[in-house]
């Protein structure tokens, strides 16, 4: 999945997938429960599943998600921020 975002987002598990976030541009920090990091262009972050995190970019970034394909973005949390139906490119 390719995803753009920018500002905070909502804190979220997935209790059965793994997900990698890898930076395509820009950066942003993934807050964990023990402490946040920074990811960068080029550089990714595996979350096992059952780990709470909340990404957040001061400034639009693009990522690409590897993860199985029905996997809902905000995990076991219901938000504004859910979405459902996604957008083929």
């Amino acid at each position: 999945k390719l995803v753009k975002f920018k500002g905070d987002f909502i804190w979220d598990k997935h209790e059965n997938e793994d997900e990698i976030f890898y930076v395509i541009e820009g950066s942003f920090t993934m807050k964990l429960r023990d402490g946040d990091i920074e990811i960068k262009e080029n550089e990714f972050i595996i979350i096992p599943n059952g780990v709470e995190h909340c990404p957040f970019a001061p400034e639009e970034v693009a990522v690409m998600l590897f993860e199985p394909a029905g996997t809902v973005n905000t995990g076991n949390t219901d938000s504004e921020f859910t979405k459902h139906n996604l957008q083929k490119i």
